[in-house]
């Protein structure tokens, strides 16, 4: 296939997308960053701080119904766009509610909600994949992931550090509220922006497919050179970070750190490091070949959680501003590699039913890196602290040695 030219997209998709992802990781934020830490304060055993990861479970199950986004939507209104704004609005309202429902005096009305807000982003999050992969072209997709990672990391900075830290001074009725505003914000901007048509790589529209003509596509992708391999390698790339970054937080915080100090640290500091890896990641990305971009921050991404193992275990202190370096380091290389990771499954999906085909490899990013966050919990409570990050550093490693069949496979293509 040849080449598409480069080009820059246009700045108002670039724009568009980068706000919806930052609505989506609102939510996010404060589920993966803040909740842990306040189920803690309240009195949660790490198991059950573990189990709450099962609360993003309709991120695994979206494929079930990511059909029908491909499948429905209004031309005239804009196809994406006829999911996107009452999702919208579903996602102020069920903020609104968590707004009533705090961990020590409603915790099981919380924890329905946060699976409600996860259940409303990831659809929601079907779609807006589905317009990021028919606006771009192979080209672009290093500039559309560092608008989409960026763009989610913010809302994860502002749902998990910044309004957690703010907390004390807004309350916990005031983080939910903003969200809620914000989201209502960003879908008014959406309802003033042209939604532009779908393409393929070489210019030709797309339209709805027909139900038969989505399971054929998708048929002709699963028999593909490497496509076990390719599986493989989207599920495995963040099963250690993940269990390294759900235990971190809780462990500072057993050591007599307030709830406040570590969203902060995390949330904030940890959050602006990853902006800036996801930058650099969709730098490399756009420069380089996309497997070598991920070859290269996968590569160095080991070093940080093996200094966090180092400081579980007593070999480094345990300081603030150690805690900060340890964390900004390893989300850094984190976020260059989310990047280059998703620019990489952008290429391999099928414009055709591009919301339907990358919400399958998101799924088995999700379910690759959901068993995680759950069995680091059960592994501290029972083996210590240092075993996780020991398991963390390890499972990393592995992950380098799935790069050599992946380099030998087939270019990666996009319909």
């Amino acid at each position: 296939m040849t080449a598409a030219p480069r080009r820059s997209p246009a700045a108002a998709t670039l724009g568009v997308l980068g706000a919806l992802y930052f609505v989506q990781g609102l939510p996010y934020g404060f589920q993966s960053n803040a909740l842990p830490l306040f189920l803690r304060e309240a009195g949660m055993s790490l198991t059950g701080v573990g189990l709450t990861g099962l609360l993003s479970l309709p991120w695994l199950l979206k494929p079930l119904w990511a059909p029908l986004v491909d499948r429905f939507g209004s031309p005239r209104f804009g196809r994406r766009k006829s999911w996107i704004v009452p999702l919208q609005v579903l996602l102020a309202l069920a903020c609104c509610a968590a707004a009533f429902c705090e961990p020590r005096t409603c915790l099981q009305g919380l924890l329905v909600v946060v699976l409600g807000l996860n259940l409303i982003t990831a659809t929601q999050d079907i779609a807006v994949d589905g317009l990021t992969v028919s606006s771009l072209s192979s080209a672009e997709l290093g500039l559309g992931n560092t608008a989409q990672v960026v763009g989610y990391k913010v809302g994860m900075l502002a749902g998990g550090g910044v309004l957690v830290a703010l907390s004390g001074l807004i309350g916990w009725r005031g983080m939910f509220f903003s969200m809620a505003a914000f989201s209502l914000l960003v879908m008014g901007v959406l309802l003033a922006w042209p939604e532009p048509p779908a393409r393929t790589a070489d210019g030709q529209a797309v339209g709805p497919p027909r139900f038969a003509e989505l399971v054929s596509a998708l048929w002709a992708a699963a028999r593909q050179p490497g496509f076990g391999w390719l599986l493989v390698f989207v599920a495995t790339y963040k099963f250690g970070e993940v269990m390294a970054d759900k235990m971190f937080g809780p462990y500072v915080l057993d050591h007599g750190y307030t709830a406040q100090q570590v969203g902060g640290w995390l949330g904030t500091w940890g959050m602006l490091a990853s902006l800036l890896g996801s930058t650099v990641g969709g730098v490399l990305a756009s420069r380089a070949r996309l497997l070598t971009a991920v070859s290269v921050s996968a590569s160095v991404r080991v070093v940080p959680l093996a200094l966090q193992w180092a400081m579980v275990s007593g070999v480094l202190a345990l300081t603030p501003v150690n805690v900060v370096a340890v964390v900004c380091a390893e989300h850094f290389f984190g976020g260059a590699l989310t990047t280059a990771m998703f620019a990489f499954m952008m290429s391999r999906v099928d414009r055709r039913i591009g919301a339907t085909h990358y919400t399958l490899l998101a799924a088995v990013e999700v379910f690759g890196k959901s068993p995680a966050g759950v069995l680091s919990g059960v592994v501290a409570d029972r083996a210590g602290y240092p075993t996780v990050f020991a398991v963390a550093v390890l499972a990393s490693v592995a992950f380098l040695l799935v790069l050599r069949p992946m380099h030998r496979g087939p270019p990666a293509v996009t319909a």
